[in-house]
Order: C-alpha cells, then structure tokens, then sequence
C-alpha cells in the first residue's frame, strides 16, 4: 500500500475569553476597596477617564422601597448611549434586565441612592451655592481643611503618635541608668521582648553575647522588671503575676504558694489548693479574684495596630411603612466617566496612525470599563435584593430563623451561574439593622426536620445549640446525647456526633468539663 499526501481541512470550536469579559469578571469578584484602588489607578492611565465631582441631590430623590413578598430590581442610570450603543453587552450567563437612563453621562448612578444633599441632578454647579464650587484646598470654612496657604493644621496633623512599647521602655532606661555598659545591656534585653512583654533570652545567653559578667546583667533585668508596665520582662507567667502583685505589696508566702500551683487553679482542684496554701475557701477565692485584675500579657497595651474596618457594599435599612430599602455604597468609589469633550478634541488633532490607535484604544478601554462597573454595580444589586427576600425572616425575627440557602438556589432565581453567583458575594459585605455580614453568611447547609417540614439552617441549629448550653442549671449540665432530644422535640433531625462538631467549633467544653467547671465555681462563691 502506498503512501500519498493528503490535505485535510478540520474545524474546531473553543471558548474564548476577550479581554474585555475578564476585565468584567476580576472586577466583579473584587472588594470595595480593591475596586476603588483599580479605578484609580485607571484614572490616572486613561486620559479618557475623568471623575465626576459629588453634586448635591434633590431630596425628592428617595430610594426604591423593597417589599418583603416583592422586592423589585433597582433601575440604574446608565452612560452615554453614543458610547456604549456599539459595544456589546458584558453578558457573564444571562444580561441583567436593568432599564438605562441615557440622558446622563454617569458611570452607574442609582436612582435610589439616599443622600443628605438638596440639589437635584438637573442643575448645574453654576446654580449651587458657591461653597460646592469651591476647589478641594480652598481652605473656607465651607471644606473643613486648612489648605495650602493656611496656617491653620488639619485634623490628621492634631494627631499624636502612640508611644510603641521599646520607646516607653527606653525613656525610662534612660532616666534609670547612667552607666552606659548597663545601658546597653538594657537596650539589648528590650530588643529581646516578645509581644506579650516577656524575655525570650537567658541570662548567661546575653551575657555572652554582650561579653560582660553574668551577675551585671541579673542586676539589670532585676531592675528592668521595675519597670513600667508591671509585669514587663518577666520569663514566665508565674513570674510576670508576681511581680504585678508585688507591686501592690501583696506577694505573702500564701500568694507565693498559690502562684507556684497555678496548675491546679486551671484544672480547678481549689480543694488540693486549700490544703496546698494552708488556707481556707474564701482565702482561695480572693486570691483567685485578685490574679483575675492582672495583666498576664502586660505589652499587649502598647499593641497599637490599625484595626482592619469592613467597608460594606450594601447598606440596608427598614423602609418607613414596611420592606427593606437597598442601595449601593457608592461613597466609598470614585464616580467616573468618558470624557467625551476631550476625546473630540484629541481625535482632531491627531497627525499620526499610531496616535490615532492610541486614541481610539483608550477610548474603548474607557467605555468597557463605564459598561463592566455598571454590569458589575446591576449584578451585585441583583443577588443582594434576592439575598434579602430570601431571608426575611432572619432580618426580621434573627439567626434561629435563618433560611438553609445554597448558591444554586439564587443562580437558578435569578437566572445566572453559580461561579458568578459565588465571585459577586466573595469580600462583599452588606450593612444592615442587625449588623454587618458577609454575603456568603447567608449561604448554610440544611438539616433535615424530624417530621418531615421545612428544613432547618446549620447557622440557626448552632445558635439553638448555643442558647441550650447557655441556660443549663449549674446542677443539671446537658450531655451531648441530652442536646439531641432536645433538638429533635424542636423538630430538627440531628446527630450526636453533629451536635459535637457543632459544640467544639464554637469552643465549648464537653458536658464532664463544663460539670466540674461549674461545681469548682461553686465552691468559691
């Protein structure tokens, strides 16, 4: 058989992503924050980009009320149609029916935004008072800053620096000790401190380190241990405790023996301590009281670390009859647009093929991303308002009444893929009248109920778990077995081992502990 060439044509299909749906998709899966950090970063590479300045609203413009039984899409305000007419929807499963408003050139402007502010959106800077036409560093009473010019200090230059714990120490080494071998040994003792304030180095370690005898620098830790806060360069618990009680001039050989069995204080053996100390039942109990006041971990009050603040998405509130008023937290993102004026005059006076692509390039770029923030803005609006109707009841009642909810549950109502369901409540919070939540706190597992009804949310079994645990008379301490009829009379179907799992993800002790926790306690009442 011989062998021919043969010419063969094949076609194949494959999914493509352009980079203009990938641009949609990282901007729907980030946080407010990452959200705020990318657009200004685009503001300042796009020369089509610019940010549209807060103009006061009309206090007729109220925000849509969401029912409980029918809580209807949020119409949003869209760009301009001569800019996004020719672009094709950014469609992650299935176009959010939104209906556009084109008469204003915003990026996404909701109609149902409360603001405090009293003009409205037809009128002009030119016809608002002159204090919002004022430039950002005027330095008027009207801003608030001091400006350029103005002697007068902002709020953020008012504010004192918290003093850090090596600095408090090292003020204090320095009025303490004149010698500068002692200070130097100082210096490096405060360098060896750990965040909890205690000595992480041995004596004979430094002095070998420092090359200098070992009883000059047990006189200087015993000095440093005078320091303020009480309890600082201690080496363990026992002597971080004694040195505080010291302070008070409470440290009696009963206290020094009650310090050297602190063993049976955690496992609550107070009559072995009675015998141990040669004291009585409310000897013990005082000690116990006093060693409560203490500090065991005295740095921790120079830990001046800036707390992480979640920034919600979503603000939520009761409307004033009934339902639920949703509304974008569009405060924390700067508000964009394409500046359509420039690019005329940019497009005239290009000479040269390369400005003009550049040109047009960025143009594009700046009308995908006024179309990706809007989908993404309808798209997050979408699910919380779902999120919401499903979980009226916890809104209005609380956690025992929170609805088993999966990520299917909502694509399949809304009409969109579970993936995109997932990355629009990843890192988004919503603000409402019980609290601050992540979005995906509403999605639990469910329980199957003992008669076959409603099923019941993992989070609420929990929470009814808790409660139980909560009230049980000291005399009368509920064994894991004990929980589960009580939660199958409740009508939920649960398992002995689920009631475990449940009970030690929330760091309660079994039944035998919780029993000898509550009889020690009260043996020194």
């Amino acid at each position: 058989m011989a062998l021919v060439p043969r010419l063969d044509q094949r076609q194949s299909q494959s999914l493509v992503m352009t980079p203009q749906l990938q641009q949609a998709i990282k901007l729907l899966q980030m946080s407010t924050i990452e959200l705020s950090e990318f657009i200004t970063r685009e503001l300042e590479q796009n020369p089509m980009l610019e940010r549209e300045e807060a103009i006061r609203r009309d206090d007729t413009d109220a925000p849509d009320v969401l029912h409980p039984d029918e809580i209807a899409d949020v119409d949003l305000e869209g760009t301009d149609s001569s800019d996004l007419a020719a672009l094709p929807d950014i469609n992650f499963e299935a176009p959010a029916p939104t209906e556009l408003n084109t008469d204003s050139g915003l990026d996404v402007d909701y109609e149902n935004i409360y603001t405090s502010n009293g003009v409205s959106d037809d009128q002009s800077l030119a016809d608002t008072p002159n204090h919002y036409a004022e430039p950002a560093f005027s330095g008027s009473a009207h801003s608030g800053g001091s400006g350029f010019d103005s002697t007068v200090p902002d709020l953020e230059q008012t504010l004192s620096e918290l003093p850090s714990l090596r600095d408090h120490l090292t003020d204090q080494l320095t009025m303490e000790f004149a010698d500068g071998t002692a200070r130097m040994i100082g210096l490096y003792l405060i360098d060896h401190l750990n965040k909890a304030g205690y000595l992480e180095v041995h004596i004979d370690e430094a002095a070998a380190a420092l090359g200098c005898d070992t009883v000059l620098v047990a006189d200087v830790l015993k000095r440093l241990q005078q320091f303020d806060p009480p309890g600082i360069f201690a080496r363990n618990l026992r002597e971080c405790l004694a040195l505080q009680i010291q302070e008070k001039d409470r440290l009696d050989p009963c206290m020094a023996t009650f310090l050297d069995n602190l063993e049976l204080v955690a496992a609550r053996e107070f009559k072995k301590l009675e015998t141990v100390c040669q004291c009585d039942a409310e000897d013990v109990a005082g000690m116990i009281e006093e060693i409560r006041t203490l500090a065991p971990k005295p740095a921790l009050a120079f830990d001046h670390d800036i707390p992480q603040f979640v920034t919600p998405d979503v603000l939520m509130r009761p409307a004033p009859i009934s339902g639920w008023i949703l509304e974008l937290n569009s405060e924390m993102l700067p508000r964009v647009l394409v500046n359509n004026h420039y690019h005329a005059l940019v497009r005239k006076e290009a000479r040269t093929k390369d400005d003009k692509s550049y040109i047009a390039e960025q143009f594009q770029s700046a009308n995908w991303l006024i179309k990706a923030l809007h989908q993404r803005a309808t798209t997050i609006m979408k699910v919380a308002t779902e999120l919401v109707r499903q979980q009226e009841r916890f809104f209005v009642h609380g956690v025992q009444h929170l609805k088993p909810l999966v990520l299917r549950d909502i694509a399949d109502i809304i009409e969109m893929h579970e993936s995109t369901v997932s990355r629009v409540t990843s890192n988004k919070f919503i603000a409402t009248p019980r609290g601050i939540f992540e979005l995906k706190y509403f999605f639990t597992p469910a329980i199957a109920s003992t008669g076959g009804g409603e099923a019941h949310s993992a989070e609420a079994v929990r929470h009814r778990i808790k409660e139980l645990i909560d009230s049980e008379p000291p005399n009368k301490i509920l064994s894991d077995d004990k929980i589960v009829a009580l939660l199958q009379a409740d009508d939920i179907d649960i398992a002995r081992r689920t009631v475990a799992k449940y009970r030690e993800a929330m760091r309660i002790p079994s039944s035998v502990q919780r029993r000898r926790n509550k009889a020690a306690m009260a043996q020194i009442k």
